[in-house]
């Protein structure tokens, strides 16, 4: 089966920790993030909604999730007795930052760049997208699938 070698519990570990390492970031860089958006506190505050952490969190799940899948699908597997993938640390890390630069980073780019952000945006979003892909797949190279 397709996904049938996934480890869950990697994989909502690996979905919380970005979610809360995307809190701190933006918590930390809140003043040019909100700069380089042009929307001052107040406006940032009146505009949120639960929906929007709502679809986080589940969007954070079904990247991990993702990322699980990928490394399950890419990493030969286990020798010997084992038929599982060797999915480690190491492995983990890399295949988070290739889908971060081959992917990712290069996506929303493209999209600042036809909507005129600022680019202080990309660089400020690109960190939080290579901190979140390296995070999820260190997670998931710790648990192994």
């Amino acid at each position: 089966m397709l996904f049938s070698g996934i480890n869950y519990i990697a994989v909502v570990v690996a979905g919380i920790a970005s979610f809360a390492f995307g809190a701190v970031y933006y918590m930390t860089l809140a003043r040019p993030w909100m700069a380089a958006i042009g929307k001052t506190e107040e406006q940032v505050k009146s505009e949120s909604s639960p929906v929007v952490y709502i679809v986080a969190i589940v969007s954070q799940l079904v990247m991990a999730f993702m990322l699980a899948a990928v490394l399950g699908h890419m990493i030969p597997l286990g020798s010997g007795e084992s038929s599982a993938p060797s999915v480690t640390l190491a492995n983990g890390l890399v295949t988070g930052f290739c889908i971060w630069l081959g992917f990712v980073l290069t996506t929303m780019l493209i999209n600042h760049g036809f909507q005129g952000q600022k680019r202080a945006l990309s660089v400020i979003d690109g960190g939080h997208w290579l901190g979140v892909l390296l995070l999820q797949g260190a997670v998931i190279g710790a648990f192994g699938l």
